[in-house]
């Protein structure tokens, strides 16, 4: 029995594999890339709050998210 304490659902990790055009998807391969793609979220998110705090504000906004990414790649 596996625990997954991830705030992400592991099955549309799976999907993103398949769409891409996997055959046949492990379980180990689900939740890397959800490991990946979570902490890669949670980097991205600490850009854009750091970019909305330096503009002044609380909200964080697309522009912050895209910013962010940009400054992050």
């Amino acid at each position: 029995m596996v625990i997954h304490l991830s705030e992400l659902p592991i099955a549309p990790f799976g999907r993103i594999i398949k769409n891409a055009g996997g055959k046949r998807i492990g379980e180990d391969a689900k939740e890397a890339l959800e490991k990946v793609v979570e902490e890669s979220a949670d980097n991205i998110s600490l850009q854009a709050i750091l970019l909305a705090r330096h503009a002044g504000r609380v909200t964080v906004y697309a522009s912050d998210i895209e910013l962010a990414v940009k400054k992050l790649s």
